[in-house]
């Protein structure tokens, strides 16, 4: 659902996130239930901001060109119709991936017609399984992004959009790290039709999918904070040189922190990526709101307090730019309401 910084609230219809609600994953090796994505993290935000007075809009269904325009047809063919095909073909109430195809012995990069086999084709990792209403629960939070980037796009200041399962690990044509669909990066490309786009990524990982998405274009720039890739998931991207490629070349800009860095190590480096923010001069500028680089985050390797994260909002409100903040992740459940609303208060400017 979309939030924007107004008052009149008013409450909804749950939403369709509940639909996915995995009861477990295997994360590093280990079957946790319940899972850190969980059904409960949007509820506690909405309740939190909701009894702070924060207005609630209705998500416009977008139709299918926002989604389109990022990714792959055959992965939202796979997330619409494969849960189905899979227990058709035998597989369980949950659906994980017990294969994925190296390149070194898929020759050719084939997919295997096979329904128990195609979510290793297109997810990278164990800990983002499928349920019955996985595709609607994504399907829906794009149209919260969506509708909250045309509410910027029509002159507000600022809008948050809830929405779960996040998404800045899903790429044009791969899911995984909790992500299915890239509400941030929907959003990014349909307000980069208005003018540039920076998205600044605060999340305490790497947004490898959203990084892949913009890794060409021009029009607009990824500047992500996140733990060292050597020490946190999903390791294999979110380096310092990589800066994307023909003409999106130098539009990418990764800055990696060391595992227990405070808030003055991270303010510090938050204020470079405002200056590279600041020389690109978005139109519009995208947050990635993972708050789980709060020190408490059961995830997360950061040591950011409360003061912290508000002092980041502080930062992000001094670039000056109308502001659409998408949730990624925060996995501290019992506190995670508290935690959006601190780094909320920061870039608010009323």
């Amino acid at each position: 659902m979309p939030f924007t910084a107004t008052p009149a609230p008013r409450l909804l219809p749950k939403p369709p996130h509940r639909r996915h609600d995995p009861p477990y994953d295997l994360d590093a090796g280990q079957r946790r239930a319940p899972r850190h994505e969980r059904a409960e993290r949007l509820d506690r935000i909405e309740q939190h901001l909701h009894g702070l007075g924060w207005s609630i809009t209705d998500a416009v269904p977008s139709g299918d060109a926002p989604l389109a325009a990022v990714h792959d047809p055959d992965l939202i063919r796979f997330l619409r119709d494969g849960y189905d095909a899979w227990r058709r073909a035998g597989g369980g109430e949950v659906m994980i991936p017990d294969t994925h195809p190296s390149p070194r012995w898929a020759r050719g990069g084939r997919r295997s017609r096979s329904p128990i086999a195609e979510l290793g084709w297109w997810c990278f990792d164990t800990a983002t399984p499928l349920v019955e209403g996985s595709y609607a629960a994504a399907r829906a939070a794009v149209d919260v992004a969506v509708t909250a980037a045309d509410a910027v796009a029509a002159g507000a200041s600022l809008a948050y959009a809830l929405v779960r399962p996040p998404g800045h690990h899903a790429g044009p044509d791969y899911l995984g790290g909790f992500c299915l669909f890239n509400p941030a990066a929907v959003a990014a490309r349909r307000l980069s039709e208005g003018g540039r786009v920076a998205i600044l990524d605060v999340d305490v990982h790497h947004g490898n999918g959203t990084q892949d998405v913009f890794w060409r274009d021009p029009q607009v720039a990824y500047v992500s904070l996140h733990v060292d890739p050597d020490h946190q998931f999903p390791f294999y991207s979110g380096f310092p040189d990589e800066a994307g490629e023909g003409p999106g070349r130098g539009t990418t800009h990764n800055l990696p922190l060391t595992p227990g860095s405070g808030d003055d190590a991270y303010l510090a480096a938050l204020e470079q990526a405002a200056e590279v923010v600041d020389a690109f001069d978005p139109t519009v500028l995208v947050v990635s709101a993972g708050l789980d680089l709060a020190a408490d985050d059961p995830v997360g390797q950061l040591d950011i307090s409360d003061d912290g994260l508000e002092a980041v909002g502080r930062t992000i409100a001094a670039l000056d730019r109308p502001t659409l903040v998408v949730q990624e992740g925060g996995y501290a459940v019992e506190r995670l309401g508290e935690q959006v609303a601190r780094l909320l208060d920061g870039v608010r400017t009323d």
